[in-house]
Formats: C-alpha cells, structure tokens, sequence
C-alpha cells in the first residue's frame, strides 16, 4: 500500500509567527484576490484567538497536469502557511471513486482504486512546488469515509433534503433534461463536507465552480455540533488568450513544471487587461504592492509592457531557481525586444542540397513533413531574417532558420 509521509507542526513556531501578523493585515493578506469570504467577522473571531488554523482544500485525484489556474488555490494555502496556519490537503480517494459532478451534464463514470492511487502520486509530485511540505499534512479522506456503517450513512444522509440538493445547477440542468442522477451522486458533496467534520476544519477553499461542495462543510459541521468553517472561494483564472478558462485542451496554460523561458514568454501573451488578476491570484505579492501597481497601470507612469516582465519574472520566480529567471528575460528580451538571435543557437547537419522542410523535421522542430509545409506556405519560417513561402527551399550551411517567433537553428 502506497502511503504519504506526513509532516509535522511546529506550533510553538507558527504561533510566533502569528503574534507578529495582526488580525486585520491577515484578512487583507488572506481576502487578497478572492471572489468571496464566507462569514468573514467569523473569521476575524477565530483569527483573534491567535491560535493557528486548520485550512483545508480537498482535492479529486484526477491526475492533472498542475497549471497556474490550478495553482491559485494551492497558491492561497501557501499563504495561508507563510501567516502560521496548517494545511490539510485532502486527497479524495474514496469520493474519487464516484467522482465530482460538479459542472458535469451526465453521470461520471467512478474510478478504480488504483485508479485513484496512482493519480494521486501526481498530486504529490506537484502540489510540493507550491506548498511547504513540512506545514502541510496530507490524508485521504478513505481513513475515516471507509470506517462508516451503513446506519452512519443514514444518520449523514439525513443531514441533508433532496429538495436542496435538487436546487444545484449541475443537477438541476439535468433533471430539467430529463438526464438521469445517479443516488450516489449526492453522497459526494455530503462526504466532502464529512471530510471538514472529520479534521475539524476551520476554513475551506475552492474555485468559485466549487461552492455548493465548500458550503456544504459548513452545513454538516453544525449538524454534528462543530464550529462551523469559513469558506473562501477563488475566481476561475482566464488563460493567456484572455477569454476561455485556462486549459491545457484549449493551449491556453501556463504549467507549473514547464521551461522557464517557455513560462516567461507565456506570461507575456497576458493581456493587459488581466495584469492585475494574474498579479493577485498567480503570485505571492503582497496585496499593497498590487496595489501600487495598479494605480500606476491606471495613471500611465509606467509602460504594460515593464509591468507585465515584472509579473513574468515573478510567477517564473515560484518554480524556478534565480539564475533561470534572469535567463528567460535575457532570452525574451534578445528574441523578442531586440530581434536577436540566441547565443545558444542549436545547430542541425544538413546534407548537400538539402530542403528547408528536411531539417525542419530531422532536428525536431516540426513533426512532419505536411506540418512543416503548413508553416512554410503560412509565412511562419524566416532564413536568414527573411520570411520564405517555397516548400522546395534548399538550405546552405550557416543558414539561420526561425520558426515562429522563439525557435532558431542554424545548418551547418
């Protein structure tokens, strides 16, 4: 049985910290970004016991590839860590095998045991890039959901009518369409908000797509007599197109474990428009200096685009080490700002007469021949700073190819 190893808390150090940071510079920290708090005077009770909190976020192991509108929840923790309090992360093994339907128009179909297991070790992997391992306890919530008996998932099912779970949108839709709902459907909400009876949580965290899930935590806490949780809900983040919500499907991500320059040059496709979203929910600024910044976007005493290379080397900084920042500005700004052409220039051996579409697929840089071809006729290759449109072009050695805007070889 594969498990976690989970790490312990300092409490005598988190309460230091604590002492330090105010109630209110705490909620203007933790409010930083988010579409909504929850009961937030509850909140400002429980911050000033100057005990540290349980936060907890569940997570359904899907096995993503972690993007940074992934990571806006994950990035909350963090915070949330750095002003003393503890985080439990929630992995769904039990609930991941009926899976979510939030959002879904017909029944998912469960996943196995392995299933789940296995995805998890891609949470794992992942989600230690942001938060810090040794703040953080890590469960599946199948240590306490597998030891209930049928009689306890009565007595839980009865917490809750039909009637409201009826009034959810996703189940709503579907009865409207006359789609079935499976009866399991509507244990999962009800045990996520047993997750927050279970570890006692005192707030949970979501997308705003997350809130009749979060809420109900709060419902069932009271039903068993607990203090009930706040509840703090972050808003979807948009991709780098400015318009759908980030997915890798629609190519609009930023993922946390790609290549710095690919990340830094991403950043830089933001619209302007979203500087200040990106600023509050992709990065640990403190709320101030955002504020700072948006007032001098809005008064023009400074250009978006020195703005926007601040917030690249700021997100790429929480993934990478110092060096490889500075790299991937020097990169963009050699590339992009100055039309140079890269030091590191990789070279590709070319034959005698041999054709530009060729080597475009021997070094890598197409996948074949046809898409090489569609660059080509698109106007997407330069040789030697000139655009060429002839598939038939034949290279000469000390040629230099650009392909797109960021990729370079040379023939030799």
């Amino acid at each position: 049985m594969w498990t976690f190893s989970l790490g312990s808390y300092n409490l005598a150090k988190l309460n230091i910290i604590m002492i330090n940071v105010n109630v209110d510079e705490q909620i203007k920290i933790i409010s930083k970004g988010a579409d909504e708090v929850i009961a937030l005077d509850e909140l400002k009770e429980k911050l000033k016991e100057g005990k540290p909190l349980t936060v907890k976020l569940g997570l359904d192991p899907s096995a993503p590839d972690i993007h940074i509108g992934h990571a806006v929840v994950l990035r909350k923790i963090k915070q949330l860590q750095d002003l003393g309090h503890k985080a439990v992360i929630i992995i769904g093994d039990f609930t991941g095998m009926i899976g979510d339907p939030s959002g879904k128009s017909k029944t998912r179909k469960p996943l196995t045991k392995d299933q789940v297991l296995e995805n998890a070790k891609t949470y794992e992997k992942q989600i230690f890039k942001i938060l810090d391992r040794e703040k953080t306890d890590l469960r599946f919530n199948s240590e306490w959901l597998d030891k209930l008996n049928f009689r306890d998932v009565i007595e839980l099912s009865s917490k809750y009518t039909v009637a409201r779970m009826l009034e959810r949108d996703d189940f709503e839709n579907r009865m409207n369409k006359h789609l079935p709902i499976g009866i399991h459907e509507f244990f999962y909400p009800l045990m996520q908000g047993f997750d927050s009876v279970a570890i006692k949580a005192d707030i949970e965290l979501g997308g705003t797509d997350q809130k009749f899930n979060v809420l109900m935590g709060r419902t069932i806490q009271k039903e068993y007599n607990l203090r009930q949780q706040n509840a703090l809900f972050m808003p979807i983040l948009e991709g780098i197109d400015g318009v759908e919500k980030m997915s890798k499907s629609l190519g609009n991500y930023i993922g946390i474990s790609e290549d710095a320059n690919v990340m830094y040059e991403k950043v830089m496709k933001v619209p302007d428009s979203l500087i200040i979203k990106y600023f509050n929910l992709a990065t640990d600024l403190h709320p101030d200096v955002v504020d700072e910044i948006e007032k001098s976007l809005k008064n023009g005493s400074v250009n978006p685009r020195d703005i926007k290379m601040r917030l690249a080397r700021e997100i790429v900084a929480l993934y990478h080490d110092e060096s490889e920042v500075q790299s991937a500005e020097e990169a963009f700004k050699n590339i992009f700002q100055k039309n140079l052409i890269p030091e590191d220039l990789k070279e590709v051996s070319i034959s005698e007469n041999s054709s530009l579409i060729s080597a475009m697929v021997s070094s890598n840089f197409a996948p074949s021949n046809s898409e090489a071809k569609r660059l080509v006729k698109q106007g997407g290759v330069k040789v030697n700073g000139v655009k060429v449109s002839d598939i038939n072009f034949e290279l000469s050695s000390d040629d230099v190819v650009q392909i797109g805007k960021a990729k370079f070889f040379k023939a030799v």
